[in-house]
């Protein structure tokens, strides 16, 4: 007896995409990046440090010795807390700084974005609300999204976020948790001044509230005096998560960050880190170690700082001339950016591709806002060109806009 095979039919279609992943869009600066590759583009939208200035030599001189004299614990797995070296150094720096800190309180983190991530996972459920900054770091919006949290920008100017704003969201949504870069900003360059942080650090002590202080520019200061961590304020000692990371200061490649955080809030971030990746690469904690023990991290900086204030100069003394009557713009004291207002008929997305036709390339302000944007906004690296590079990216800018 003949058996007939039915016809082969239409496979079925495999199960959707979560929710999550359908909703939350990609990086619109890894979009602008990926268009303006060319080495001709003069590149103003970049969030990244001077290649020229890594401690290339001092970085390979850590990692030779760390595998010559402890190859198999820098090749082994590690805890996920971080190696003790690492978290011990963390601690003395940041206890330097008037932050007292123990080794026991930091967990090193794949950068701090990982840090961001892992306390998404560890305090938000689907529905929460979270407060932010107008306008944000946009990869912090990515993050909470992700979790299905509400996010609601709090009102400021241009000393950050305005505590009376920020305490009449708290009691009208009581959110989760406020998230700042209340130095340097990214995309702004702004800070917080210190009695406006007291003020931060008093609405959270009095309503209850995470803060979550991100702090990776705050070593690049050019001018001024430190301005001390929220963190460090009295009434925020025990609900501020405090991130940092090497990737403005040492090198982004290594991929080290760190959270500060009490107890209770560590331990979960602990757990979520060990379903993400067990932990962070043995081999380069050691070696930071290593760097931070044989080298002068603090002088490295100071280097960079001064690279960066002279390419912050350059950008500032060309501004003028390149943008329209009418437009504004900040005088940051440290970091990477400078923040950009067009009078209000410019909208700096539409704008965009006629600008990278000269050749040259900046971040649209609107993708930074978690509510209504400022489309006349932009957003200007200052760090990853050379003086004579940024005044004629400045002509090219002006001829495009």
């Amino acid at each position: 007896m003949t058996v007939v095979e039915p016809a082969p039919s239409r496979p079925a279609p495999v199960p959707p995409l979560a929710a999550r992943a359908r909703s939350i869009g990609g990086s619109p600066v890894r979009d602008i990046l990926a268009v303006t590759a060319r080495p001709e583009v003069i590149n103003f939208a970049g969030g990244l440090p001077a290649p020229e200035l890594f401690d290339v030599e001092g970085i390979a001189a850590a990692y030779r010795a760390v595998l010559a004299e402890v190859p198999a614990q820098a090749l082994q797995y590690s805890t996920t807390e971080g190696e003790p070296e690492l978290r011990a150094a963390l601690a003395a720096r940041m206890s330097v700084r008037g932050l007292a800190t123990d080794a026991d309180d930091v967990l090193v983190t794949t950068g701090s974005q990982q840090a961001l991530s892992l306390l998404a996972t560890a305090l938000l459920e689907p529905g929460d609300t979270v407060l932010v900054e107008s306008p944000c770091y946009l990869a912090a919006l990515q993050a909470f999204g992700f979790t299905g949290a509400r996010v609601v920008a709090v009102p400021g100017d241009e000393d950050g976020v305005d505590p009376a704003a920020l305490e009449a969201l708290v009691v009208r949504e009581r959110p989760k948790l406020l998230y700042t870069v209340p130095t340097f900003q990214n995309p702004t360059g702004r800070t917080m001044p210190p009695a406006r942080r007291a003020s931060v650090a008093s609405v959270a002590a009095r309503h209850g509230l995470w803060i979550v202080e991100d702090d990776p520019y705050g070593e690049l200061r050019f001018e001024g005096e430190r301005v001390p961590w929220i963190a460090a304020h009295p009434g925020a000692e025990d609900r501020t998560v405090l991130l940092g990371s090497f990737s403005k200061v040492m090198a982004p490649g290594l991929r080290l960050g760190w959270l500060r955080a009490p107890a209770e809030l560590r331990r979960a971030c602990a757990v979520a880190k060990q379903a993400a990746d067990l932990h962070t690469p043995t081999v380069n904690q050691l070696a930071a170690a290593r760097y931070l023990a044989d080298r002068d991290l603090d002088a490295h900086v100071a280097r960079v700082a001064r690279v960066y204030g002279e390419r912050r100069d350059a950008m500032l003394a060309g501004l003028a001339e390149a943008l329209p009557p009418g437009s504004t713009w900040n005088r940051p004291e440290g970091g990477m950016f400078l923040w950009v207002r067009l009078p209000s008929s410019y909208d700096t997305t539409e704008l965009l591709p006629q600008v990278v036709r000269q050749d040259v390339a900046y971040v649209p302000g609107a993708p930074f806002y978690a509510g209504e944007p400022d489309r006349s906004t932009l957003r200007l690296c200052f760090v990853t060109e050379t003086p004579e590079r940024i005044g004629e990216g400045l002509r090219w800018l002006s001829a495009g806009l």
